[in-house]
C-alpha cells in the first residue's frame, strides 16, 4: 500500500455500526462498552419503565428518580443478564425493587399533582371522568403494596402473569390470586363510595 493510499484510508470515516434490532444485541454492545447502544437501550425502555414507576409511586419527580436509579443499577449489572427472561422483565425486577423502597415509606400519591397522561395530548372523544379517576387512584393507594404492584403491572401496564411472576419472583398462581384480591377490594371500595354519594 502506497503512502497516499494509507493516508486516504486513515481519513475515511469508519463504517457506521450495524443497526441493533434486538435487546440481546443491544445488551452485548453495551457490555462491550458501546455508548450508542446504551443510549438506544435506555430510549427503548425508559418510557415504559417511567410510566410503571409513576403508577407505583404516584409522583413524577419520584418516578424520575426511580427510573434513573433503575438504569444506573441495570447498566452496572448488565453483564449478569443471561437472557433467561425478557430484558423488559429483568429491568422491571430492578424497578420494582427500587420503587418498593419508596412504597414502604408511604409516599404513594401524597405529593401527586399531575397525572402522567396529562402530559400527553388529550385524545379525541368524550372528556375523561377526572372525579372517577381520582377515586380509583385513592382506592389503589389503599391497597397493600403486594396487591398494588400486581394490579398496576397487570391492569395498567399490561404485563402478563408470567412476566409479573418473574419480576416479583412469585408463582404465577400467586400473581393471579393477588390480582383477584386487588380487584375485589377496589370494587368494594368504589361501590361503597358511590353508595355514599347517593344517600
Amino acid at each position: 500500500m502506497t503512502a497516499s493510499v494509507e493516508r486516504t484510508a486513515l481519513t475515511l470515516d469508519p463504517a457506521p455500526p450495524p443497526r441493533l434490532n434486538t435487546d440481546a444485541e443491544l445488551v452485548s454492545a453495551c457490555v462491550a462498552g458501546n455508548p450508542a447502544a446504551e443510549r438506544a437501550l435506555y430510549q427503548r425502555h425508559a418510557d415504559t419503565l417511567h410510566k410503571l414507576a409513576f403508577r407505583l409511586c404516584g409522583d413524577l419527580d419520584t418516578a424520575d428518580d426511580i427510573t434513573q436509579e433503575t438504569f444506573v443499577i441495570a447498566f452496572a449489572r448488565l453483564s449478569q443478564f443471561r437472557g433467561e427472561a425478557a430484558l423488559r422483565t429483568w429491568l422491571t425486577v430492578i424497578l420494582v425493587s427500587t420503587a418498593g423502597k419508596v412504597l414502604r415509606k408511604g409516599k404513594w400519591l401524597r405529593t401527586r399533582s399531575v397525572d402522567l397522561d396529562d402530559r400527553i395530548a388529550a385524545p379525541t372523544g368524550p372528556p375523561p371522568n377526572h372525579e372517577l379517576a381520582r377515586h380509583v387512584d385513592t382506592a389503589i393507594a389503599g391497597l397493600s403494596d403486594k396487591l398494588r404492584v400486581v394490579l398496576v403491572m397487570h391492569d395498567v401496564e399490561g404485563f402478563t402473569h408470567v412476566e409479573i411472576a418473574a419480576a416479583l419472583r412469585i408463582p404465577t398462581g400467586t400473581s393471579k390470586a393477588r390480582l383477584s384480591d386487588a380487584r375485589a377490594k377496589l370494587r368494594s371500595v368504589l361501590a361503597n363510595h358511590w353508595e355514599d354519594r347517593t344517600l
